[in-house]
Order: C-alpha cells, then structure tokens, then sequence
C-alpha cells in the first residue's frame, strides 16, 4: 500500500555532506505505514522540519519524486530527534489503532507474544492485558491504565516500538512496513 502523505523529519538543503552530488533530499516518515523515505523536493521548494507534504499519484506541489527507502543508517541527529516527536504525535492521532493492537494481538510462537515485544511490558503485564481484554476490550490509553496495575504507559510502549523498529533491524515489525 503505497504512502499518500509523508511528515518531513528533516530537510537537507545541500544533500547529504559525504556524497557528492549536492542535490537537496528531505529525510521524512510516511503517514500510513510509518516508513522512512527519502524525498527530493521541486526546485525552489524549502521544506520544514514537521511539515506534512503530499506524496500520492496525482500532482505533487512540494515534492518532485520519491528517491526511495531511506535507509536507518542514513538517518540524520536531527531526522531522529524529530522521529520522537512525530511518531508521539502519531501514536496520540491513531490511538483508536494501536488499542486495537492490544485487543487483536497473538502469540508470534509457543514462547512469546507481539505484546510482550513492546518495550517495559513483560509476561505478567501480556496476561494481564489479554485477561482484560476478554472482560471488555480497551477503548483508551487511559482506561487500560485504570484496569491494568501498574503498566507502564502503553502509548508510550507503542512508540518507542515504532522508534525500535525504524532504527534498527527487529526481527518482528508490529507497525511498520
């Protein structure tokens, strides 16, 4: 499924310093399936940091083409600085989504189950979680923090995962492409 809008993480007006083709690039993050892009934007186009631009099939007004993937070693200091922000800010946006995660989520194998893959919720959090959920699914951050003892915050859990996923190489993707 291809992306329809990307959030600029950083724009790098000269290209990238080690390589020699000084041609600018915006380093950004897909809306939909949270991959990171590498973008060249239309000539005369500066790009911020944050800025939401439009990616589709149709005509493009910021950006002239998709270079490609961009590649998590590329990833600039700043690129992953804002990655926090608008990956928190996602995560606030499509909270509907990831409580669905916690309500549909199965076990990968025998051993180990896609919520216990979220960083700070271990086996006991995991039961806890799917005994609730029988009850009555989640409908919130918020009220799974009211049923569940001591949790550590779930959204919070939810995007340092997409942060892992993004940054390094996770044997199981839970939100990303």
């Amino acid at each position: 499924m291809k992306e329809e809008y990307a959030i600029i993480l950083e724009y790098l007006p000269n290209g990238y310093p080690l390589e020699r083709k000084m041609m600018p690039i915006a380093q950004a993050l897909g809306e939909k399936n949270l991959t990171l892009l590498e973008l060249v934007p239309r000539k005369g186009i500066v790009l911020e940091a944050g800025q939401k631009v439009y990616i589709g099939e149709n005509k493009r007004d910021e950006i002239y083409y998709i270079l490609g993937r961009l590649q998590k070693e590329k990833l600039t200091e700043e690129a992953k600085r804002q990655l926090d922000e608008i990956v928190s800010r996602i995560v606030k946006e499509r909270e509907k989504e990831f409580i669905e995660f916690f309500n549909k989520s199965d076990a990968i194998n025998k051993r180990v189950h896609q919520i216990e893959l979220l960083p700070g919720i271990g086996k006991k959090h995991m039961q806890e979680i799917i005994k609730q959920r029988v009850i009555k699914p989640f409908s919130s951050f918020e009220e799974m923090k009211e049923r569940i003892p001591g949790i550590p915050y779930p959204e919070k859990a939810v995007e340092k995962r997409i942060i892992q996923e993004l940054t390094n190489d996770e044997r199981y993707n839970l939100f990303t492409k």
